[in-house]
């Protein structure tokens, strides 16, 4: 009697390690830093898989699914490669897997400055404090405003920072209410920043010049300088 061989893909041995020693990696890559305050600086980016949200202007959503598995020791060897004193961990939403703090924490152990991105929609009050948190509140356009994990606000430090991602108008006023409202600008810096080509950025400063709104017009500084579409900057 003979046997059929078994033709099934082998396991990932990496995706059977304890959850917060291993993660999901989209992409690796290294930079010059796109938005936030630190845009303009040399950065290595981190993009993990997987995201709970589906905003309507999301530019990366071949994150939601694309990746490999890697061990955190992996990946913080494969930062510390580009010999850069900066990194940003991104998505996707990273807080979804649990070894990010082992990344972050790890990479703040070797003295790098560490940037978090994350959606706003989970609660960011583990993040090891050496992290510089930037919270990307949604706002009406993007379809996931309900899904703002406001406590956070409250959770906020003077190193973290808050970015709304405006489609129109009526984002705007939203996210002006909300800064307001909120007194976020008196907790963090504050960034405003146009869906890439629906909101003209001049239209949006000509509003908060009108508003004196304590916010910074915020450009995203990699698509100006590769283009909308090219991946891996």
């Amino acid at each position: 009697m003979t046997t059929t061989p078994d033709r099934r893909r082998p396991a990932d041995p990496v995706a059977a390690l304890p959850a917060r020693e291993r993660l999901r990696i989209n992409e690796i890559f290294y930079s010059i830093q796109g938005e936030s305050t630190f845009a303009g600086r040399p950065c290595v980016l981190v993009r993990l898989t997987g995201c709970q949200m589906r905003c309507t202007w999301c530019d990366t959503d071949y994150s939601f699914y694309e990746g490999a598995w890697m061990r955190v020791d992996e990946v913080i060897d494969r930062v510390l490669s580009y010999d850069c004193p900066l990194a940003e961990v991104t998505g996707g939403e990273p807080l979804l897997q649990p070894g990010v703090h082992t990344l972050m924490s790890g990479l703040c152990d070797h003295g790098l400055e560490v940037l978090l991105e994350t959606g706003g929609g989970l609660d960011i009050s583990s993040v090891d404090p050496r992290v510089r948190r930037i919270i990307d509140l949604k706002c009406p356009g993007s379809g996931e405003a309900a899904n703002n994990h406001w406590p956070n606000i409250e959770a906020l430090r003077q190193t973290d920072e808050v970015k709304f991602v405006l489609a129109d108008r009526g984002d705007y006023e939203w996210a002006r209410d909300a800064i307001h409202g909120h007194r976020i600008d008196r907790r963090c810096t504050v960034h405003l920043s146009p869906v890439w080509d629906a909101l003209e950025p001049a239209e949006l400063a000509s509003w908060v010049l009108e508003d004196r709104l304590p916010a910074r017009v915020s450009m995203q500084l990699h698509k100006a300088l590769w283009g909308a579409e090219t991946r891996g900057v």
